[in-house]
């Protein structure tokens, strides 16, 4: 009996699985140099199917090498003109025509290959495409790498299996067998994963480019990597070790009431690993349980939600879309997994502000990190309307809660009335107390620590000196020192050529800037200054040094700044001198550079000093 397949049959791996049923045994397989090219062409455009036809002839030949069938290839690869026109049907009705030719059973998944071969007479065999009810996936390879405390499974090539295991929040990444695991056995395990996803209706292929394919089977989630994109075979598999309830946790009540009482923007935060994910998936059970809609928008898909839960992801590659899309499902709460890009903040931001209730699994190191990762991505004063309960989780438990509302109040630390503003309050959810203030001060949006043990160093003082030294530098020819003596009064130190100019006629000018600032300045001249005074510098006209000390720094002039690079003075409150010198003080920016605004009073003394060739040094104060 001669048996001649087409591609569609050879893909769905239909024809090894008849010779093992024994509907095929002893016959001889002819396979289509046409098919094998066509195959070939998928393989090497990245598509799946034609990974999953190579393997196909793979066990045919091991069919043949056992005595099964016999394994022949015939007729020639189809030429550049033959290939062009495979649309039009040129290729199957060259493999037609070889099934007429070797008096073959033509066997073939494609109805109109079917009905075409019918019509003219050939003996064809169809057989309906693979379905995901036509087999039921026993346990994967990879499965028996996973015991109870094991939450992720690494097979490199080349390299002994490792795992992560352990307790949430005490996890270890440790060799888990002797064996190094060869590029073939990752390989057969990877297209046994991949198999098994198309072939079960309990997984999926949730994302397959070349050299990276995801795959969501059962609850675990795995990630398939292959060269070029990585320089070795990769599999990576996870899954949840912790199934909980929301009654498992800290303030569950307290936050059962809140979820229920209204639609709420909540993020909750944590460093990889330490259990949001977990407790996503309870809050939303919990609200489906209580008769909200709830759906999910993740990329990849691995919350392990009921049957009552959708579960979306991206919609034509994009998120933006996928919440379009929700908007006409009309949700109570959705819960998107993970926040992490400006995109994913806006489309958060759009779901909140259009009634849907929002819950946000953000990275973060701390709890007001996470809310800090709006700001700048979304209006200031819109934060408390988009996310008004952030939840940090620490090894799988609630650590700190945060309730966030906004009041148009003075500042902690100002006093003047007409400084009040809108301020973001972060209240300990507990205890009420607030715990940090975000507002925006003269132009620069601030997330001030109402801690007493961090408001002296990170809250208004320190602001306000940055502040004082700016609006004082701008208006002064010389030297600039500034004491900031509690949270509301500051002594600022000027040439004694500066000081009628500072303080303006009648006070004027020095009184303007109390009124922006909320904070009294005293005016006095360097010989005033007293040695213990904070940030006492040598300062003025007088007060060179030598140039022997600091580090001297080489200035980049672009087309709105000049810039200052420094090593390892990120936040550091620094002096700036030519030559030994003293110009001006500055405070170092995040990421180690002085940078001074050309056309300012500064920028024109630096500039000359640039142009005569001066030596430039940054002095740690």
């Amino acid at each position: 009996m001669n048996v001649l397949p087409d591609t569609s049959v050879v893909i769905d791996g239909r024809v090894s699985e008849r010779v093992e049923d024994g509907d095929f045994e002893d016959a001889t397989v002819l396979v289509p140099e046409a098919v094998v090219a066509e195959l070939e062409a998928q393989a090497n455009s990245g598509a799946e199917s034609g990974w999953d036809g190579l393997s196909e002839l793979q066990r045919l030949a091991d069919l043949a090498d056992e005595g099964t069938i016999e394994l022949k290839y015939v007729g020639e690869r189809p030429d550049a003109d033959e290939k062009g026109r495979a649309s039009e049907g040129e290729i199957d009705a060259l493999i037609r025509e070889l099934a007429v030719e070797h008096d073959a059973v033509f066997v073939t998944s494609d109805v109109v290959q079917s009905e075409v071969a019918e019509a003219k007479g050939i003996d064809v065999e169809y057989i309906s495409p693979r379905t995901d009810d036509d087999s039921e996936i026993g346990r994967l390879s990879i499965e028996e790498y996973f015991d109870d405390k094991t939450m992720s499974v690494h097979l490199r090539a080349g390299v002994e299996p490792k795992a992560k295991r352990g307790d949430v929040g005490d996890m270890h990444y440790q060799q888990i067998r002797d064996d190094v695991t060869s590029e073939d056995d990752v390989r057969e395990i990877a297209q046994e994963i991949i198999d098994g996803a198309k072939e079960s209706n309990e997984g999926f292929i949730e994302l397959d480019e070349p050299g990276m394919t995801i795959v969501q089977f059962r609850n675990y989630r795995i990630a398939i990597a292959e060269p070029p994109f990585a320089d070795a075979w990769e599999i990576t598999a996870v899954r949840p070790i912790v199934k909980t309830d929301m009654d498992d946790y800290e303030y569950a009540d307290e936050l059962k009431d809140r979820l229920l009482e209204h639609q709420r923007g909540v993020l909750i935060s944590g460093s990889p690993g330490a259990g949001k994910s977990t407790f996503a998936q309870a809050v939303g059970e919990f609200l489906a349980e209580n008769d909200f809609a709830v759906k999910t928008m993740e990329k990849p898909r691995d919350l392990q939600v009921g049957p009552e839960i959708t579960q979306y992801t991206e919609l034509g590659g994009q998120m933006a879309k996928t919440a379009d899309s929700l908007l006409m499902v009309r949700p109570d709460y959705t819960i998107y997994d993970e926040v992490r890009k400006t995109d994913d903040f806006e489309v958060f931001a759009d779901m909140r502000l259009a009634g849907v209730g929002m819950i946000g699994v953000v990275h973060a190191t701390r709890a007001i990190d996470a809310l800090q990762r709006l700001v700048g991505r979304v209006e200031l004063g819109m934060i408390p309307q988009i996310v008004d309960t952030v939840v940090y989780i620490e090894a799988g438990k609630i650590e700190k809660v945060y309730d966030v509302t906004t009041e148009v109040k003075v500042p902690s630390g100002m006093q003047a009335e007409d400084l009040a503003r809108p301020v973001i309050q972060v209240r300990d959810f507990e205890t009420g107390r607030p715990e940090y203030e975000i507002y925006t001060f003269n132009r620069q949006v601030v997330t001030v620590p109402l801690n007493e043990g961090e408001q002296e160093e990170s809250g208004v003082s320190k602001l306000a000196k940055q502040e004082i030294e700016r609006e004082i530098q701008s208006v002064a020819r010389g030297a600039v020192d500034v004491d900031v003596q509690g949270q509301n009064r500051a002594t600022v130190y000027v040439t004694e050529d500066d000081i009628s100019y500072v303080i303006g006629k009648g006070g004027g000018r020095i009184e303007d800037i109390e009124n922006r600032l909320g904070i009294d300045i005293d005016v006095r001249t360097h010989d005033e200054k007293p040695q213990s005074a904070s940030g006492a510098s040598s300062g003025g006209a007088g007060g060179a040094t030598g140039g022997s000390r600091g580090e001297v720094v080489t200035p980049d002039i672009t087309s709105r700044h000049i810039v200052l690079p420094t090593e390892g003075h990120s936040g550091e409150t620094v002096e700036v001198e030519a030559d030994g010198e003293y110009l001006f003080t500055a405070t170092v920016g995040r990421g180690g550079d002085i940078q001074v605004s050309r056309g300012s009073a500064i920028a024109e003394e630096l500039e000359r000093a640039i142009d005569r060739e001066q030596q430039i040094t940054v002095v740690r104060t």
